[in-house]
C-alpha cells in the first residue's frame, strides 16, 4: 500500500510515530562469533581494492616516462575506477537483493583477481606503448569493478551481524579499510622498484587476498536487532522517497529527512572527492614544490593513516558515549577540515614540509572520523542500508572526477615559476571544499533508524519481564545477565550474547 505526499505537521509526525513505534511482539536478538570473521574478510579485501586508486600517484612522472605516455593518461589510471565505479555502485543493492551479500563478495573477488595480471600483462617489453596503456586501463577498470563491493556493502553488513554498541565500529572498520588499501598503495608504490615491478607486486597482493572471500556469509540465522531483521527496500523506493514520490511507508522519507540526506550527500561527496584528488595527484601537487615522488606518497600516506588512527578510535565512542552526538561532530569537524583544506594553498611552498604533514594530519583526522559516522547517518535518514552507501559512495567518486579533470587542466604550463606548478588547482579544490562545507550548519540528523532500535529493545525487555515474573529471578537474576551466557544455536552457529536486551 502507498503513502501518498505528506502536506501537513500532523500527518509527519504521524509517519514519524509509526517508525519508532514497533509492534509489541516479542524477538530472539542474536550475536553470532563468526561476525569477526566476515568483517577480517571485508576488511582485507577492502584495503586490498583501494591499492589501485592510487597506485599511480606518486609514481605518476615514473609511469609516464617508463610507458611513455603523457600525465593526463597516467591521471586517468586512477580517474578510470571513479568513473567505473558510478555505474557499479548503483548496481550493487539490485543485486545484492537478489544474490544476497556472498554472492557479490565472490563477483569482487574474481574481478580482483583478474584484474591484477591483466594490469601485469601491459609490462611486456614486447608491447608498444600504445598497447601496453591500453592492458594498464582495461586492469584498473575490472578492478574499478571489485572496489565498490567493499566498500556499498559495509553498513549492510554491519547492521546485518551488529548491534547497537558495535555497528559504527564495524561500519568504521570497513570503511576506513579503502583509505587504508589508498594509504598502502601510495606509500609501496614509490619504494618496491622500477614501475614494472611496482606493478607485479600490486598483482601479487591482489591475488593472496582473493581467499578472504571465504570469511564472508551472508546474514546470521536470527537479527542482531530490529532494523537488522528488515531487508532494506528496493534502491528504487529510496530514490522515489528522496524526490517526495510515493513510496510504501516504511520507505517514506519526511521533508526534513530528505533534506539532511541531499546535504549530507552533498558533504560526503565533496569530502570524499578531494582526499581521492589527493590520492591521484598527490605527485603533480608536491613535485613542483621540489618535494620528491617518496614525499608526495608519504603525505598521502600520513593522511589517510592519521585518519584511521582518529576513526579507531572515535567510532566506539560513537557507538557506546556519544551514541546521540552526530549532528554536533560533524558540524565540529567539517568546518575545520574544510579550513585546512584550503589552507594548503598557502601551504605547498618549498621547504614548508613541516607545515604541510600538520596538515595532512588534521585533514586526515577529521575527514576519517567523519566517515563512518556519515555513512551510519545516511542509514539512520534512509533507513536504506546499501541504498544509502551506494548513493553516498557513487557523490564521492563523481565528486572525484570532476575535481581531477579540473585540476589537471588547470596545471600551470613549463614556462611558470616553478613549471606546471597546480597553484591554481589548489584555489578551486579548498574553495570547493569550503562552499560546500558551509551547508552543515543547515544539517538537524535526527537518527530515526537508532529510535527504532531502541524503543524494540525496551519492548522486548518490558514483555520478557512481564513472561519470566518473579520465577524468573529466583532462577538465577535477571532477564538480561541470563541471556549474557554464551550459548549454540540449532543450527551450530556459536553466539555470543543471546538475546541482548
Amino acid at each position: 500500500m502507498l503513502t501518498s505526499q505528506v502536506s501537513n505537521g500532523d500527518k509527519i509526525s504521524q509517519i514519524e510515530e509509526t517508525k519508532i513505534s514497533p509492534t509489541m511482539e516479542q524477538v530472539q536478538y542474536r550475536l553470532y562469533k563468526r561476525r569477526f570473521s566476515g568483517l577480517l574478510g571485508m576488511i582485507i579485501l577492502g584495503i586490498v581494492t583501494g591499492m589501485p586508486w592510487s597506485w599511480f600517484g606518486p609514481i605518476a612522472n615514473n609511469t609516464a616516462d617508463d610507458f611513455h605516455i603523457s600525465l593526463t593518461q597516467v591521471n586517468w589510471l586512477g580517474n578510470i575506477l571513479s568513473c567505473i565505479f558510478l555505474p557499479t555502485s548503483i548496481f550493487i543493492p539490485v543485486i545484492c537483493s537478489r544474490y544476497g551479500i556472498r554472492r557479490c563478495v565472490d563477483v569482487g573477488g574474481a574481478m580482483l583477481l583478474i584484474s591484477a595480471w591483466v594490469r601485469y600483462a601491459g609490462i611486456a617489453s614486447s608491447l608498444s606503448p600504445p598497447s601496453a596503456y591500453v592492458l594498464l586501463i582495461l586492469g584498473q577498470f575490472i578492478s574499478g569493478l571489485a572496489q565498490p563491493v567493499f566498500q556499498v556493502l559495509g553498513p549492510m553488513y554491519s547492521e546485518r551481524w551488529f548491534d547497537l554498541n558495535g555497528r559504527t565500529t564495524a561500519t568504521m572498520l570497513i570503511a576506513i579499510a579503502n583509505p587504508i588499501g589508498s594509504a598502502l598503495g601510495q606509500l609501496l608504490s614509490p619504494l618496491v622498484g622500477t614501475t614494472r615491478q611496482s606493478i607485479l607486486v600490486l598483482g601479487i597482493i591482489s591475488t593472496a587476498a582473493v581467499p578472504a572471500i571465504l570469511l564472508i556469509a551472508d546474514s546470521p540465522p536470527s537479527p542482531p536487532t530490529y532494523s537488522g531483521s528488515k531487508p532494506p527496500p528496493p534502491l528504487s523506493y529510496l530514490c522515489r522517497a528522496i524526490l517526495g514520490l510515493e513510496v510504501p511507508q516504511e520507505a517514506y522519507m519526511t521533508p526534513r529527512e530528505r533534506v539532511d540526506f541531499v546535504i549530507v550527500t552533498l558533504i560526503f561527496g565533496v569530502l570524499v572527492g578531494a582526499t581521492n584528488t589527493l590520492s591521484v595527484l598527490s605527485a603533480q601537487w608536491f613535485q613542483p614544490a621540489g618535494y620528491s615522488s617518496t614525499i608526495a606518497g608519504l603525505l598521502g600516506a600520513t593522511l589517510l593513516l592519521a585518519g584511521i588512527i582518529a576513526a579507531a578510535i572515535s567510532a566506539p565512542l560513537f557507538d557506546r558515549v556519544f551514541t546521540h552526538r552526530i549532528r554536533v561532530a560533524i558540524k565540529i569537524f567539517v568546518p575545520i577540515v574544510s579550513l585546512a583544506w584550503l589552507s594548503l594553498v598557502w601551504a605547498i611552498r618549498p621547504n614548508n614540509l613541516a607545515v604541510i604533514f600538520v596538515i595532512m594530519v588534521i585533514i586526515g583526522t577529521c575527514s576519517m572520523t567523519l566517515l563512518p559516522i556519515a555513512l551510519e547517518l545516511g542509514v539512520e535518514l534512509t533507513r536504506n542500508a546499501d541504498g544509502s552507501a551506494s548513493i553516498l559512495w557513487c557523490s564521492g567518486n563523481l565528486v572525484g572526477i570532476i575535481l581531477i579533470l579540473a585540476e589537471g587542466a588547470l596545471r600551470a604550463p613549463s614556462t611558470a615559476n616553478p613549471p606546471y606548478n597546480m597553484h591554481d588547482a589548489l584555489i578551486l579544490h579548498g574553495c570547493v571544499v569550503m562552499v560546500f562545507g558551509a551547508l552543515v550548519f543547515f544539517l538537524r540528523a535526527k537518527q530515526i533508524r537508532r529510535e527504532m532500535d531502541e524503543a524494540m529493545m525496551k519492548n522486548n525487555a518490558f514483555l520478557g519481564n512481564t513472561t519470566t515474573g518473579t520465577a524468573g529471578t529466583a532462577e538465577g537474576g535477571s532477564a538480561e545477565h541470563r541471556h549474557e551466557e554464551l550459548a549454540t544455536d540449532k543450527d551450530g552457529w556459536s553466539t555470543d550474547g543471546v538475546n541482548r536486551i
